[in-house]
């Protein structure tokens, strides 16, 4: 992954090179703690340690239980599935991936009716096998299963902690199993199991996501302009504080509009605390120039926009013609099409004074996307250093997750009470 900040230079807000010079010595503080925090294990920090403690070797022989599928069906939420689908989504397989990770009864009506069930390998995650929408999904999936005719102890893959529901389903039935790590919050356990069974499941190169991760890991340094990682964090930061709360991300390729979803939590659940943080916004390009460009171009003062494309790209070529006005196009392709626009986007907003933010990768493959993600947590890793919040933690999740289980029975909690409060002011 490389980084360009050229453009966030001189604009409103802006950086300078002075303003980044200055930073640099807090990055290097915030690179001793992180460096402490990897090498001591600790809760958070040990996320940054996956590409090296993640057991290719027993994600593979969990999967090897099953024959090679015709679907894989993860069933989790957030963290538990974000991961897996921004790697699923990226790459091409012949398995087929699925995600219940909300609890909409039509969709989950729709999915479960188009799965050819007695082929589809279920994987169910939940680190603490109490998730309320997980665990009702599964039980939906289960019963739908059985319903089929398919024996779900058969299709069934567990990943979870040493202990809870899931965990003594799985050992009551003697499914495969795999431990979510410990000391890493969902939303950093993408290379983890949690995220490397529904690749593995696929045929996809573990081992080869890790090693991109570990070229990620490797790149950490203690200046920003050693570390693209770190460049990205700290610029992101500086811009924010400047007033830059929004982060529009903007992938140029369709196979990384999950990535943008995974980023999306990432950078919302670990950064907004104590009325700080950075308001992520998902974006596709070319798609989201005809629908979002407008705004970020003309509108408040108040964004960045980080541009991401992989270097190199499949070759699709855009026939000849004989239409004057399309001449142009005959001869090109589509991805240099694509990479024209990704450009001209770019000086786009550079000519109004918007900041962006270029991030490439090599291409879309196991070790890009390893190296990618990874170089994302620690990029949101050390923003939170600098804005001295606590990146691994999520309050607010908590409060919403006991308000729901105590209105379901699920328990006595204060929480819940406060949906008595609610104040209206109907309309009808």
């Amino acid at each position: 992954m490389n980084v360009d900040l050229g453009n966030a230079l001189e604009t409103t807000p802006g950086l300078t090179t002075e303003t980044l010079d200055r930073l640099d010595d807090r990055v290097a503080a915030a690179h001793e703690r992180i460096a402490a925090g990897m090498d001591d294990d600790e809760f958070g920090y040990a996320a940054l340690n996956l590409p090296e403690t993640a057991d290719a070797d027993a994600i593979y022989a969990a999967v090897d239980e099953f024959d090679r599928p015709a679907a894989v069906l993860t069933v989790g939420i957030g963290g538990s599935a974000l991961g897996a689908a921004t790697l699923a989504n990226a790459l091409e397989s012949d398995v087929d991936a699925y995600f219940l990770d909300n609890v909409d009864p039509d969709d989950t009506r729709r999915l479960l009716a188009d799965l050819p069930l007695d082929d589809t390998v279920v994987n169910v995650v939940s680190k603490s096998g109490t998730t309320a929408e997980t665990l009702a999904n599964f039980l939906v999936v289960r019963e739908a299963m059985a319903d089929a005719g398919v024996d779900w102890t058969e299709r069934t893959l567990v990943t979870t902690g040493e202990s809870g529901n899931l965990r003594e389903l799985a050992d009551r039935h003697d499914l495969p199993s795999l431990p979510v790590p410990d000391g890493v919050p969902g939303r950093f356990s993408a290379l983890s199991t949690v995220g490397l069974a529904v690749a593995a499941l696929q045929g996809h190169d573990v081992e080869a996501v890790l090693a991109g991760g570990r070229e990620g890991m490797a790149s950490l340094s203690g200046s920003l302009y050693e570390s693209p990682a770190y460049a990205y964090g700290a610029a992101t930061y500086a811009l924010a504080e400047r007033g830059a709360l929004t982060n529009a991300v903007m992938p140029y390729a369709e196979s990384l509009e999950t990535f943008a979803e995974w980023f999306a939590q990432l950078w919302a659940e670990s950064l907004g605390k104590d009325g700080l943080g950075q308001t992520p916004v998902r974006a596709l390009g070319a798609t989201d120039q005809h629908s979002q460009l407008q705004l970020y171009r003309a509108g408040p003062p108040d964004k960045l926009v980080s541009l991401i494309r992989p270097a190199e790209r499949e070759a699709v070529s855009i026939p000849e013609t004989d239409l004057d006005g399309l001449a142009y196009l005959g001869g090109s392709s589509l991805g240099g099409l694509l990479d024209a626009e990704f450009e001209a986007t770019e000086a786009s907003l550079a000519a109004a004074g918007v900041p962006n933010v270029r991030v490439e990768i090599d291409r879309v493959d196991e070790r890009s996307l390893g190296e990618l993600l990874y170089e994302m947590e620690a990029a949101c890793v050390l923003y939170g250093e600098l804005a001295s919040v606590s990146t691994f933690t999520q309050p607010a999740v908590e409060w919403g997750k006991k308000a729901a289980r105590g209105l379901l029975g699920g328990g006595d909690f204060a929480e819940a009470d406060a949906v008595a409060d609610k104040r209206e002011l109907r309309i009808d």
